[in-house]
């Protein structure tokens, strides 16, 4: 058992390492704080342009190149923590990830390890911070939308051990529900749940979502899903007219709102 002066101690050096957070930090009332991970830098602006990538990203003729982007302007949060030891910054993006998810949250893009491209570039060029730089293994980027913000969240333990979490929200008054998800990313997300839960899409058929969702089915050939929802059988039929398979396709009668896509194993 530890003797009281060092469970005192332990409680001051804590209260010590929470009172050196920048004046003013928060937390994201939709992110709950990993634990015992610290604010080391908060900010709060309008930026009149914030531009998030919907792909890896890489460096040609001196230029940020990526195949999407996602551009925005509004009120901009930025959070960096730094994690306790021994606990890898993908820890910390993987809570977070599941915490945007279940508050509804779409996901946009998602990327892990040497997947993402140069984490030299996420560090330097995307978030402007050089402490976020690190092996590309160990990285992990996602962005995510809900109503009315747009969500980017960067994970990266480096080299000497010390992991970190970037956390940003920009609030801005465009509209968000317009910005589709890539068929990469609907993929991942598919093979990691099982399903996809895509509650606003009751209805008919939105020709965008039906390419990216056939975007999503060609990117695998052999991959079979399960519709379900109040047009399920209109989704499948949407999708036969996009040139996949109808033996892919299966319809499971249901009168839920919106669209699920489950996997079939």
């Amino acid at each position: 058992m530890r003797s009281p002066w060092i469970a005192g101690l332990a409680l001051l050096v804590s209260s010590v390492a929470w009172s050196s957070e920048p004046a003013g930090s928060k937390d994201l009332e939709i992110l709950p704080r990993y634990p015992q991970a610290q604010i080391i830098d908060f900010r709060e602006e309008a930026v009149a342009e914030r531009i998030y990538p919907q792909d890896a990203i890489r460096r040609i003729s001196g230029q940020l190149r990526m195949s999407a982007q996602v551009v925005r302007s509004g009120e901009l949060t930025r959070i960096t923590y730094q994690l306790p030891a021994a606990h890898s910054g993908m820890e910390a993006f993987t809570q977070a990830r599941q915490a945007l998810l279940d508050s509804g949250g779409q996901l946009l893009f998602w990327c892990e390890g040497r997947e993402c491209g140069s984490s030299s570039l996420w560090a330097n060029e995307v978030f402007g911070r050089s402490s976020l730089y690190g092996p590309d293994a160990q990285q992990g980027y996602l962005l995510v939308r809900d109503e009315q913000s747009l969500y980017a969240l960067y994970g990266i333990t480096r080299g000497n051990g010390r992991s970190y979490l970037q956390v940003e929200r920009l609030a801005t008054e465009q509209s968000v529900a317009d910005i589709l998800p890539t068929a990469a990313t609907l993929l991942r997300q598919l093979r990691s749940a099982g399903a996809l839960q895509l509650a606003h899409l009751s209805g008919e058929p939105q020709a965008p979502w039906v390419a990216v969702l056939a975007s999503m089915l060609r990117l695998d050939s052999t991959l079979r899903v399960v519709l379900s929802g109040d047009s399920a059988e209109a989704w499948r039929d949407a999708l036969v007219n996009e040139r996949i398979r109808a033996s892919r396709l299966e319809v499971d009668d249901g009168e839920q709102a919106g669209l699920s896509v489950g996997l079939l194993r």
